[in-house]
This record gives C-alpha cells, sequence and structure tokens, in this order.
C-alpha cells in the first residue's frame, strides 16, 4: 500500500477535511481486521488508513506534510546539510583557526560526524543525552449501539494481558478515534510515553437508527390506534415515553419527538426522535371484526392508490 496518505484514502490533495472523514469511515468498514478474518491483508491494510487519516485530519500535521516538514509517519525530516555547513560550524575542529589546515579533506570531516554518531546509546551527535516520545499504539474497540450514543466507560484487554479503561464520550460516532494521552508504548532515554489511539466500531441497533445527531424508529400500531388514535409507548435511546398517535393516522406517518436525540457535542441541544408509524393487522381476524369491515367497504368504499396511479403515468 502506498505510503502517501492522499493515496491511501483515495482523496486528492485538494480533499476537504469532509471528505477525508468519508473516505476514512469507508476504508474502515472494509479494511478492518474484525470484520475481515479471512483476509490477512486487511489489518496492515487497516493500519495504513488509520495512519493517513491521522495524519489528514490535523489541519497542521497537514499543513506540516505538504510542505515536506514532515514524513507520512509524522516524523520530522532531517534538515539537509552540506560541506559548507559543516566547514563553517563554531564546533567543526576542521575550521581554520581551530589548528587544521583550509585545504583538509571534505571527507575527514564527515567521517568524524559518523564516528560522533557512533560514540554510544542515549547521544545524540554531540554527545548530549538523547531521549525520544515512545510510539503510538492503534487499538479498536466495539461499541454497543446505546454506549455510543449516550455514553459509557469500556475496557480494552492489551496483548500483555493488562487493560486500558476507555471513556466513550456522549455521541460517539463510529469510525472516531480516541485518543489516551500517555497510554501507549514507552519513550526512549527517559522520554514520555506515545499515545494509544482507539478506533470505535459502533454495533447496529435493531429498534434504533442514527442519522446525524436524530434517531429514527419505526413504531408498530394497531388498526384502532389508527384510526381513532389514543397514547401508546414508544421506545427512545433514554427509555420508553408516551407519544401520542392522532386519528386517522396512516402508515408512513412521522412524529417528532424533539430532544429525545443524540447529544450534540459541545452544546446543551440535542438531536430530535423521528418516530414512523407502521399499522400492523392483529395475527387473528376474528369474524365480527371481518363482517364489519365487508359492510364498511360496501358504504364507504374508496381508493387511496388513484393519486399514485395518475402521477405513476404522467
Amino acid at each position: 500500500m502506498s505510503t502517501d496518505p492522499y493515496t491511501t484514502l483515495g482523496v486528492g490533495r485538494s480533499a476537504s477535511a469532509e471528505e477525508i472523514k468519508r473516505a476514512y469511515r469507508k476504508l474502515v468498514r472494509s479494511s478492518h481486521p474484525d470484520l475481515h478474518p479471512d483476509d490477512a491483508e486487511a489489518e496492515a491494510r487497516f493500519k495504513a488508513i488509520s495512519s493517513a487519516y491521522d495524519l489528514l485530519k490535523d489541519p497542521e500535521t497537514r499543513r506540516r506534510f505538504d510542505a515536506g516538514e514532515i514524513d507520512a509517519s509524522g516524523a520530522e525530516r532531517p534538515h539537509r546539510q552540506y560541506y559548507r555547513d559543516f566547514a563553517e560550524a563554531s564546533d567543526n575542529p576542521y575550521q581554520q583557526g581551530r589548528g587544521f589546515a583550509a585545504d583538509v579533506d571534505p571527507a575527514d570531516i564527515f567521517a568524524e560526524i559518523l564516528r560522533a554518531r557512533g560514540r554510544g546509546q542515549g547521544t545524540d551527535t554531540g554527545g548530549r543525552p538523547f531521549a525520544a516520545r515512545g510510539p503510538d499504539l492503534r487499538y479498536t474497540l466495539e461499541v454497543p449501539f446505546l454506549d455510543a450514543v449516550n455514553g459509557g466507560e469500556m475496557r480494552i484487554t492489551l496483548p500483555d494481558g493488562g487493560s486500558i479503561a476507555v471513556r466513550v464520550p456522549q455521541g460517539a460516532q463510529d469510525g472516531q478515534t480516541l485518543r489516551l494521552r500517555g497510554k501507549g508504548g514507552a519513550g526512549f532515554g527517559g522520554g514520555p510515553a506515545g499515545d494509544a489511539l482507539i478506533t470505535l466500531l459502533v454495533r447496529s441497533h435493531r429498534v434504533f437508527r442514527r442519522e446525524g445527531d436524530d434517531i429514527h424508529v419505526t413504531l408498530p400500531i394497531t388498526i384502532d390506534e389508527a384510526v381513532l388514535g389514543g397514547k401508546v409507548t414508544a421506545p427512545t435511546i433514554g427509555g420508553p415515553v408516551s407519544v401520542t398517535i392522532p386519528e386517522g393516522a396512516s402508515s408512513g406517518r412521522v412524529l417528532r419527538l424533539r430532544g429525545r436525540g443524540v447529544a450534540r457535542a459541545g452544546t446543551q441541544e440535542r438531536g430530535d426522535q423521528l418516530v414512523e408509524l407502521k399499522i400492523v393487522a392483529p395475527p387473528e381476524m376474528d369474524e365480527s371484526l371481518k363482517d364489519f369491515l365487508r359492510d364498511w367497504r360496501k358504504r364507504h368504499a374508496y381508493d387511496p392508490r388513484t393519486t399514485l396511479l395518475k402521477e405513476a403515468a404522467s
């Protein structure tokens, strides 16, 4: 897989932040190793996709990558130095006035630099103590639907048998990555630990469906509730609530329960829950109901498909 993050995500360099996010979420679903256990290359693709998204989703790291200041892994690109840089450096032992000839062979200068690098671990080229931040470690966490929309705490088991507590924020989205500072790999030479990057995979729900901050649900109602109206109980992500069915309700009618959706990040507001009504016939039709409907059909017959058929023919 390409090391260029734009190529990895399948977007152009002029792609917007939203286009990059959409591309990432689509690729996560098609490459996650837990969802494709028979694909030996899925894990490698998933890691590459996550790494590319982490670099491009941050405007500053994206700018630095585009400017050539960092590479695709986020590491600093080495500053290119030439003979003049070393020759004119104040600590260059071959500089004139320091006891070396002005016409010294440049190869001797580079040999000295290489010897300085090899003086021991834990030091840089000048012999100073060297410390580096530890690597970031990546994990995936499958989150139940209600834990994602309502928030909660889960744990991830580590390869060494330990675990990390992960606080799933209210309104967490599928494909979202959480960063746990200092929970990654150990640092080098006393440097700080890296971070743990947790990608959330939100499970689907048998009743609720999320679109943005709104929750959608289909609510079955009886024939008499549809005709006469009345109060019924409907499920929401916060628990059951009472809903008023208007008289003469039809299947497909949508009722809006304001403020019963997902909490909007950074605000006190919530989305809505949209309840689509679905008329369901009783499991058993007794003769009295059939007789009533036959008589009603004779005296009040109408065709609700008339408009539909006219529009289909035009």
